[in-house]
């Protein structure tokens, strides 16, 4: 294993073939003529500064432009101010999954026409729309409960689903009007959103509540209701709830989490590759099945404790992507400073390649790169999916996490300094 970098943290996510391959290729797709005027780039989610950074989506990634998601600040805060509970659920926000500052924009996703970007902002509890031409706010829709959380974009780019962490429901809206098609129930604390390749399905991952002390194996029930909930995305009924505590206890992993975190799916829609809390590595779950069919375990860092609570948010490894011919699969080792591209044949992994605490992995443009996040030296790193090896880092804003391709209007240079 190679040196890392030290740690730094600041104080303190049966028969139904329903997979699919994570969509963010398509998230600002144009399928009309206004396509030859758009630009395909990276929208780089900076979480605690409040902004976002556009950056090219393949070769030297260089920057293109930032954004203000937060313009209203003012007017939020105000609101918050006035209301006792709010304030309250605000600095919960800020003390816990914060890590002691806020969360302004956890995912993000372009719309069709590349003219506005739709920004998920936990400690607002909303989605809103923004103008990239003016950085106006469009609408905004304030989520259940009090906090949002991540999305997903349907593959014609129409709608897309935000998780209510705190009111266990997925919102999904269109793109651009921000009106509301449907809603449906989850487990405790909905965290990932993937919807079907087909636009059918949505599956939804919660998580459980991973800001509480009580991460001893032998206190996992205390956590909630871990499941992943598919629905009809027409008629947003659920299809079919699975449980991964059944599936690990089969394999005699009964002291593994059962959270779901990020996944991906492979892109025969056969197979779903997830990672779990306070897990170092991932597991494969054949859908056809219904059974987990292998354990990738990834080496730890030698500098990172194994002490449980001292894992940001529960989280050991977060972030998850898949090349898209299906050959190599992309991990972030967020607690053990590394990514690594692994062979999805032999899950062999290549080079640890040192990054800080990286939150996220994505896919170029091109397909050629897996892109992460580094929420601990505010930069994204590219790492070449043929040598496992890193080509480049940009440096971006505060806190880093959500990665997402998209599109803006050819010539966009951003809204803000």
């Amino acid at each position: 294993m190679p040196a890392f970098r030290s740690r730094h943290l600041c104080s303190m996510a049966a028969a139904l073939v329903l997979t699919v391959t994570a969509p963010a290729t398509v998230a600002g797709a144009a399928s009309d003529s206004s396509a030859a005027a758009l630009r395909e780039v990276m929208f780089v989610g900076n979480n605690w500064e409040g902004t976002a950074d556009v950056i090219k989506s393949t070769g030297d990634f260089a920057k293109v432009g930032r954004i203000n998601v937060i313009p209203d600040k003012d007017q939020r805060m105000a609101e918050i101010n006035a209301d006792p509970i709010r304030w309250i659920a605000f600095m919960t926000i800020r003390n816990s999954v914060g890590e002691g500052h806020d969360q302004f924009v956890d995912d993000m996703y372009s719309t069709p026409d590349g003219r506005s970007v739709v920004v998920s902002r936990p400690s607002f509890a909303d989605v809103v729309s923004i103008d990239l031409a003016t950085g106006n706010i469009n609408w905004r829709f304030p989520v259940s409960g009090y906090r949002s959380d991540h999305m997903a974009v349907s593959p014609d780019g129409k709608r897309v689903a935000v998780s209510a962490s705190t009111g266990n429901t997925v919102h999904v809206l269109d793109i651009v009007t921000g009106k509301q098609h449907g809603s449906f129930a989850t487990g405790d604390k909905p965290h990932e959103n993937i919807f079907s390749n087909d636009g059918k399905y949505i599956w939804n991952m919660a998580i459980g509540d991973v800001n509480t002390a009580t991460d001893a194996p032998w206190l996992d029930w205390t956590k909630g209701n871990r499941l992943i909930t598919v629905v009809d995305a027409t008629t947003y009924k659920q299809v079919k709830v699975i449980d991964m505590r059944q599936r690990l206890d089969a394999i005699g992993l009964k002291d593994h989490s059962d959270a779901v975190r990020p996944a991906v799916f492979s892109p025969d829609e056969s197979k779903l590759y997830f990672q779990v809390s306070f897990f170092n590595g991932f597991f494969e779950y054949d859908i056809a099945t219904d059974k987990i069919t292998r354990t990738k375990t990834l080496p730890k860092n030698p500098a990172t404790s194994d002490d449980r609570t001292t894992f940001v948010n529960d989280s050991r490894h977060h972030g998850i992507s898949m090349k898209p011919d299906g050959s190599k699969l992309c991990v972030a080792g967020t607690m053990d400073d590394y990514a690594t591209v692994v062979d999805r044949a032999t899950l062999q992994e290549g080079p640890l390649v040192p990054v800080a605490k990286p939150y996220w992995a994505t896919v170029s443009g091109d397909g050629k790169s897996c892109v992460v996040s580094e929420s601990g030296a505010d930069q994204v790193t590219a790492i070449d999916f043929a040598t496992g090896k890193k080509t480049v880092s940009v440096p971006v804003g505060d806190h880093p996490q959500r990665v997402r391709l998209g599109h803006v209007t050819a010539g966009w240079t951003g809204t803000a300094s």
